[in-house]
């Protein structure tokens, strides 16, 4: 017996969508809270644009909740770390994600872990987490490290290279053969460009409010669809194929054919492909992002790289990095750049919910139905929390420092029982496929780039991250590591 899937979407026509919005807000039994409420499209453009120095003006203004209208309705914010622990943790219970305002991903994802709630939630978290144990994801270092070597015979020293695009290809290559067990040289696979379809996909949150409305031939959303439908013909020959032929590996497409939960219910196909399109999806595009930032970074701080090719020599000395040293946090300067890059740039930046019921939180009124959104990205640059919050200081991640931080000042993983289930998975292939760009290359910045950063709905630089290959240069002299 299939296990029984999510409820439908109350609507699923935009327009009707936006009605019944506004009809929530207006029968509101409580006041939002205080904010800037009145219709705005300069607000609502400036959002898309630039949300972080909003967010951040907002909470100086009104605290940490505040109410800010977006296009046509009310948008609920709560930022600092009680707000971020009272959302994903101790009232966890009273948001759902499915009718926030990413809910247009279920055109893309269906109802996968990212999209769904409550007990079709658990069941699938259930299925899905033996594959994240820890002896599998050890597993994945030899072809993470073989996908980054070969990605990385491409790079010429001297040439210039965008290693945000060449981190998409690479992270959904590792994504499609250590977790699925899927050739990305296959014929099936070679037929399609999967990093170009996600990205056409996913450009539906880089396009006006207006526009998302629509659904004509043109419109972002019939693109979103058309990409869509192609990753599908992907994923469910390779379904029918494995179905057809018993074949199975060590990856979760494998495990989710033959998954059980503890009512023996299985998963349908229409299932398994919500569940691989959804990890496909966060499972190279989390990855991209934070490689891309971490070098950004290190390209401004030399320092800080001679720090890592001191602990690369002292560590590996010219090895390739083992699955337990990558996991076990050996690599303890590239555990802290890693963590100050996770808060600065937080890839999944806002947590969409809608409340269920009406609540009180630092004594404002929330209402019920009303969109709530906790942001790992501004409650990262709040200066009373994380001092100086602009500067990149792994420092602030050492055992020590990072016991004195409040409970849920740090959550670039959202919390609670939607903790992203590949967490361990994609910080281990971050810290691989960084410790094999340190032993073959120095990247740095042309002059004139800037960085700009656009949210679809990961947070990613916006023009690319163009980079001037050079070649390692020789670490300093042994121990300036613990001197710096």
């Amino acid at each position: 017996m299939a296990l029984v899937g999510p409820p439908p979407l109350l609507s699923k026509h935009p327009f009707a969508v936006l009605l019944s919005d506004l009809r929530d807000e207006r029968s509101a039994s409580v006041p939002f809270p205080p904010g800037e409420t009145r219709f705005s499209l300069a607000r609502t453009r400036r959002f898309a644009d630039e949300p972080l120095p909003m967010l951040l003006e907002a909470y100086e203004r009104f605290g940490p909740i505040f109410t800010l209208r977006l296009f046509h309705g009310n948008v609920v914010f709560m930022l600092g770390p009680e707000a971020n622990h009272y959302v994903t943790v101790s009232h966890a219970s009273n948001f759902i994600w499915r009718e926030g305002h990413f809910r247009d991903l279920i055109g893309l994802m269906g109802d996968g872990l990212l999209t769904i709630d409550g007990e079709f939630h658990r069941r699938s978290r259930l299925i899905m987490l033996p594959a994240f144990h820890r002896e599998h994801i050890a597993a994945s270092v030899d072809v993470i490290v073989e996908e980054t070597t070969r990605a990385l015979d491409q790079f010429t020293v001297g040439g210039v290279v965008d290693l945000y695009a060449a981190t998409r290809r690479l992270a959904l290559r590792v994504a499609m053969r250590a977790l699925f067990g899927l050739d990305p040289d296959g014929e099936r696979a070679r037929a399609i460009d999967a990093a170009g379809l996600f990205e056409q996909a996913l450009s539906f949150y880089a396009s006006e409010y207006l526009l998302r409305v629509f659904r004509g031939r043109l419109s972002p959303w019939a693109r979103l669809q058309a990409a869509a439908r192609k990753l599908d013909t992907l994923i469910y020959s390779e379904i029918a194929e494995r179905r057809a032929t018993g074949r199975r590996g060590q990856d979760i497409l494998s495990l989710l054919l033959d998954a059980e939960d503890e009512d023996g219910n299985t998963l349908s196909d229409q299932q398994i492909r919500d569940e691989v399109m959804t990890l496909l999806f966060a499972g190279h595009d989390t990855t991209t992002s934070t490689v891309s930032f971490m070098f950004y970074e290190l390209a401004r701080h030399p320092e800080i790289v001679a720090r890592l090719l001191v602990e690369q020599d002292e560590q590996l000395a010219g090895r390739q990095p083992t699955a337990s040293q990558l996991i076990s946090g050996d690599l303890v300067e590239l555990e802290l750049v890693l963590d100050e890059t996770l808060r600065k740039y937080p890839p999944a930046w806002v947590g969409p919910r809608r409340a269920i019921e009406a609540f009180e939180f630092e004594g404002r009124t929330v209402p019920a139905r009303a969109f709530v959104n906790y942001c790992s990205w501004a409650s990262h640059h709040l200066p009373d929390v994380f001092p100086e919050p602009e500067s990149f200081r792994p420092e602030r991640f050492t055992p020590e420092a990072r016991a004195k931080l409040p409970k849920g000042a740090y959550v670039p993983f959202g919390g609670g029982s939607r903790t992203c289930v590949g967490m361990r998975f994609g910080q281990l292939e971050v810290r691989t496929i960084a410790t094999v760009i340190l032993s073959r290359f120095a990247l740095s910045l042309p002059d004139d780039f800037r960085l700009q950063i656009r949210q679809m709905p990961t947070i990613s630089p916006r023009a690319g991250l163009p980079m001037v290959v050079g070649p390692r240069p020789a670490a300093p002299v042994a121990g300036l590591s613990a001197a710096a």
